[in-house]
């Protein structure tokens, strides 16, 4: 049943990269359950990518989060590293890996990233942003 009401939907992944794929599921089953199905493929290869890298370049838990308002989707994840996520978004033709931000950065409306917690010492969220209007 579609809705135009915000909604968010939280899910804490452990630091395993298995985690990816049940993610990138929960995203398509929360899209369609909300008749937003034509974001479904976008959002959850950026889910992945987020995913992907809070699980693959950090220690310990995670989260995937997903928020709709506005008419705006917001596709975040969170992990335990201050380390914020690199800006220099240019991967090589033949890279085999490096290409997950250049990704979000090309298939979202916007993306970005911001510490948690004093001191940055509880983690990150990044985000980006798909126009679910």
């Amino acid at each position: 049943m579609p809705t135009t009401e915000p909604w968010t939907y939280s899910l804490h992944i452990p630091h395993d990269t298995r985690a990816v794929t049940v993610c990138r599921r929960t995203v398509r089953l929360i899209l369609t359950l909300h008749g937003l199905i034509r974001l479904a493929d976008v959002a959850e290869l950026l889910a992945a990518e987020l995913v992907s890298n809070a699980v693959r370049h950090t220690k310990g838990p995670a989260a995937l989060r997903l928020r709709r308002r506005d008419g705006v989707l917001r596709i975040g994840a969170w992990d335990a590293s201050p380390v914020p996520p690199p800006y220099d978004l240019e991967a090589a033709p033949d890279a085999e890996a490096g290409r997950g931000l250049v990704l979000v950065r090309a298939c979202a409306d916007d993306w970005g990233w911001h510490p948690l917690g004093q001191g940055g010492d509880t983690g990150k969220y990044v985000w980006c942003d798909l126009s679910a209007a």
